[in-house]
Order: C-alpha cells, then sequence, then structure tokens
C-alpha cells in the first residue's frame, strides 16, 4: 500500500507563509495526479489544489493567486506553498495520490 506523510505545518499570523511537504513511498506521483485537501472543524473536506502527473496544475478559487502546487518527482516528494495565509485558511492539510491515498494531514494555523 502506498503511504504518504505530510510536513511543515504550523501556527503563523495573517499574511505569512508555510511550505508543505507530502512524501511518498513510491514513485505515485510521477505516475499520477497529487492534490491537495484540507478540513476544518465541523466542515466538509475540500480541494484546494491538485497537479496532474504532466504537471499541470489547478487551484480552488479561494487560494488562487496565493498558494502554489509543486513536485519533486526524483523525491517522490509534493509541496504545497501557502503565501498571504488568512484565519479561513485554518485547517487540518491532506494530500491525495490520485485521490486514493491519503497522509495522516498536517495542521494549520493562522492567527494573531
Amino acid at each position: 500500500q502506498v503511504q504518504i506523510v505530510e510536513s511543515g505545518g504550523g501556527s503563523v499570523q495573517p499574511g505569512g507563509s508555510l511550505r508543505l511537504s507530502c512524501v511518498a513511498s513510491d514513485n505515485i506521483f510521477s505516475r499520477h495526479h497529487m492534490g491537495w485537501y484540507r478540513q476544518a472543524p465541523g466542515k466538509q473536506r475540500e480541494w484546494v489544489a491538485t497537479i496532474t502527473s504532466g504537471g499541470s496544475t489547478n487551484y480552488a478559487d479561494s487560494v488562487k493567486g496565493r498558494f502554489a502546487i509543486s513536485k519533486d518527482n526524483a523525491k517522490n516528494t509534493g509541496y504545497l506553498q501557502m503565501n498571504s495565509l488568512e484565519p479561513e485558511d485554518t485547517a487540518v492539510y491532506y494530500c491525495s495520490g490520485w485521490g486514493v491515498y491519503w497522509g495522516q494531514g498536517t495542521q494549520v494555523t493562522v492567527s494573531s
């Protein structure tokens, strides 16, 4: 089974930045799309961004222009660069491979 581990979360002030990492146990991100999702307390999990195996990217309107998804196939690692963070971005962020394999999540908290 493919294993995925997210890291890089933390607590920042509004306007700050974080870079999340997502390491997979095999080369799944070179073969299938990789995505970032987030879930805030009491809310449904929502899609944040996707990068295809070929490198095409898509973003939710709520993060467009602020977040950037990328990957390093040689390292089996995906990334989410998060800039201009807002309190509304507070959530547990999850990485998914192929929309099937999921990590444990990493907490992002944005507050003054």
